[in-house]
């Protein structure tokens, strides 16, 4: 296997509409990919296939992140998303072709106009949330009301009153708690009606749009059912009508009881509600929305299949499943690559979007999607079981050699597990897994082929893995990649699935190979203040650590320290992206460096004008050379003060008295403090600029092994040596008590992202 460089986004995924169910993906990774896709990859293409990028066909077979199928389309593609969730489908279409915005101003405006009795619509749905100013005791608008699951009636309100200013979380009154259950009082008659746009009465899917809607509470779905029926009576031109309905899509989301406050779990996967949680002014939705959906970007030509775009990079939409499509895109288009995000399950996306697709189109959109509302539990076998169907007629309809990158947010062990061993089961080579922290997409790259005669799973092939992995990590690791290390292990020798074996029985499989792999001998350290093998982190244990030999061994921290200054001397003037892209390459797959370290290693050596980091003069190798000596020479002018004879050899000062050695002194100009310690003994102090304090507070937060390490070991910067020469009197006692006076700290509000 041939690890690829993580690819880095230039923008942090966006909180646009539906944001919290989609995956969380930063802008300019799929162009990043997308720009290396040509010959060779293309040179492998059956004959007939498009060379190079322009017109050239991918295939998202998923059909779950918009925004990669666009990016793509962007980059000069023309792509083809298989998309069977309706919702994700109108998004999809939204926006890549949005109307403009004074359509949404408009559509919200006409929408506000239609009457409610004697009253504009608008007026009426504000009233809903009228509210006593604490302070004034005018009347304002809550923009929220916080509930606690099970009362029938909100605890508090949030608000800012337009009259006097007063803003914030104040407890709810009596009259707010009695407009609630006012509104409560007829909520049945709204239900009903709405779960008709979704279920007849008769219908077996019934209970499970019920099940559904009982996460929304009766003002909202007042508010909902209110909109929807005099939407029913609106005569709208065609792009009006979109508008509204993407501004609606807003409102629907707002409306459910899954925004826990405070703010938490902010990507729910389950229909659950938070023991505490928001109601939202929807009213006050809507025209936020308004500029969300109009400034989704540049337009995008998408058509649905079979329809054709342009050579010139678009968009076409299958509206069904991919195994309906396989034969049909054999045949007529010759697929260069694929690129998706890849699923995990999501529960409560998926059941509302079923719900939402029955109140926007009615019940003959919700029809093929009816499986949604039905299945309440969706675990990682299942998961499996979904993505090799997926794969699997994915690869029928490729040829041998198709490049498929797929990107998955939100990893973690299982989800790793059911990607890996599904597409491999389905006839995917793994080319490279490259992956940064838990908390970023990781980045897998597939080829097509045949599929495998599996292996046995043996416990040795997982334990070399985490082994090598380690080894060449030189420090410990978070589960996830432990974890991943030993997939890619099984992966290489086809045993992640064996014939005959049911997926949860596999899956399960798998993980109980990891744990007797991880926890069965003595071969690995676990960090952790918890049994679970998925807690802490992992490293070599003791005796394997500290056989180290070569500048090969070294941590990864050091490396990455090392390699940041190496191209600051090189590139007097660099930004951000370009150190990371150079770092990404020097450290691939696994290896890749997370941003918080990058960010620690940059703060220390570099200062930061605009976008622009600059390596600090002192911190150039000249100039650290002879702050170094002029460090010696002050530890040997304190030696002699304290009646010690000393010796220089290398980065090492020694203080000796009556033949023997009292005192070591390592000095560093850098914090590559592994390196130190692997000539270090109990006498040894570790010497290093102030400037490098936080970064190797940094190092030792990441690395428990480092941080245990130097418990035995003082770490002193260079400026408590400098303030003892000015001390009047001083003593062998004084000394030891003055080195410790300044220790080494994090720096407030560093970044801990491991």
């Amino acid at each position: 296997m041939n690890p690829q460089p993580y690819i880095p986004g230039f923008k942090p995924a966006d909180a646009g509409p539906l944001s919290r169910f989609l995956p969380a993906l930063e802008d300019g990774v799929v162009s990043g990919w997308l720009s290396h896709l040509a010959p060779p990859f293309d040179a492998a293409r059956p004959s007939g296939a498009l060379q190079g990028k322009s017109g050239s066909w991918l295939l998202d077979p998923f059909g779950f992140s918009p925004k990669l199928a666009l990016e793509a389309a962007r980059s000069g593609f023309r792509v083809l998303v298989t998309a069977n969730n309706p919702i994700t489908r109108f998004l999809l279409e939204i926006f890549a072709d949005p109307p403009p915005e004074s359509e949404f101003t408009a559509a919200l405006a006409d929408l506000g106009a239609v009457k409610k009795g004697d009253e504009r619509l608008e007026l009426h749905l504000q009233s809903l949330y009228l509210t006593q100013c604490e302070k004034c005791e005018s009347q304002t608008h809550a923009r929220a009301f916080l509930w606690r699951r099970g009362e029938d009636a909100p605890y508090a309100k949030i608000y800012d009153c337009k009259h006097c200013g007063d803003a914030g979380e104040r407890v709810a009154t009596d009259a707010d708690r009695e407009n609630a259950k006012r509104i409560a009082a007829t909520d049945a008659l709204h239900r009903t009606r709405l779960f008709e746009r979704v279920a007849p009465l008769k219908d077996e899917d019934r209970i499970y749009a019920e099940e559904a809607i009982e996460h929304y509470l009766p003002r909202p779905l007042y508010a909902i059912g209110t909109i929807l029926n005099r939407l029913d009576g609106m005569t709208l031109p065609t792009l009006r009508k979109r508008a509204l309905t993407a501004l609606l899509l807003l409102a629907f989301d707002a409306g459910n009881t899954l925004w826990a406050h405070p703010a938490g779990r902010p990507r729910p996967k389950q229909l659950s509600t938070p023991n505490q949680f928001r109601e939202e002014n929807l009213w006050t939705m809507l025209e936020r929305g308004v500029g969300l959906f109009a400034g989704s970007g540049s337009p995008v030509p998408f058509e649905a299949w079979p329809r054709k775009i342009p050579e010139t990079g678009g968009i076409v939409i299958y509206e069904g499943r991919l195994k309906d499509l396989a034969h049909e895109v054999k045949r007529e288009i010759p697929i260069t690559a694929v690129v998706s995000s890849i699923p995990r399950p999501n529960q409560a996306f998926w059941t509302l979007s079923a719900l939402w697709a029955g109140w926007l189109w009615g019940r003959e959109a919700v029809e093929p999607y009816k499986i949604a509302l039905r299945r309440r539990r969706y675990d990682w076998a299942w998961n499996a079981t979904a993505l090799y169907a997926m794969f699997s007629h994915l690869n029928e309809l490729l040829a041998d050699g198709v490049p498929v990158f797929g990107i998955m947010p939100e990893p973690e062990a299982p989800f790793m597990t059911s990607a890996l061993t599904a597409a491999q089961a389905a006839g995917f080579v793994l080319e490279s897994v490259a992956l940064r922290t838990e908390h970023d997409p990781a980045q897998v790259l597939w080829k097509s082929g045949s599929k495998p005669t599996p292996a046995p799973l043996e416990i040795e092939t997982i334990r070399k893995g985490a082994r090598e992995f380690l080894s060449a990590r030189g420090e410990p690791a978070g589960y996830l990649h432990v974890h991943t290390a030993g997939l890619i292990a099984l992966a290489q020798s086809n045993a992640l699935k064996q014939d005959g074996d049911e997926w949860d029985v596999a899956m399960r499989k798998t993980q109980n190979a990891m744990e007797e792999a991880l926890k069965g001998g003595k071969e690995f350290a676990h960090y952790s203040s918890g049994e679970a093998v998925d807690t802490g982190m992992w490293g070599p244990a003791t005796a394997r650590r500290l056989q180290r030999r070569s500048a090969q061994d070294e941590s990864l921290s050091d490396k990455v320290e090392a390699a940041v200054v190496t191209y600051l001397q090189k590139n007097p003037e660099a930004i951000y992206l370009e150190v990371e892209g150079e770092l990404n390459k020097q450290f691939p797959g696994l290896m890749t460096p997370s941003k918080g370290l990058i960010y620690a290693v940059l703060n220390s050596y570099a200062d930061k004008d605009g976008g622009i980091w600059t390596l600090r003069r002192e911190d150039y190798a000249a100039a650290r050379r002879d702050e170094m000596q002029k460090v010696f020479d002050l530890i040997e002018e304190i030696g002699k003060r304290l009646d010690y004879k000393s010796k220089q050899e290398g980065r090492i000062l020694t203080w000796f008295e009556q033949g023997g050695s009292a005192r070591k002194f390592y000095v560093l100009a850098s914090a590559l403090i592994h390196r130190a310690l692997e000539r270090a003994d109990e006498q040894t102090v570790i010497v290093i600029p102030g400037g490098r304090a936080a970064l190797a507070a940094y190092k030792q937060e990441r690395d428990p092994s480092l941080k245990e390490s130097l418990k035995k070991h003082r770490l002193v910067k260079y400026r408590a040596l400098r303030g003892l020469l000015e001390l009047p009197i001083l003593t062998r006692e004084t000394f030891e008590e003055q080195i410790v006076s300044d220790p080494v700290e994090k720096a407030v509000g560093q970044m801990m992202m491991f």
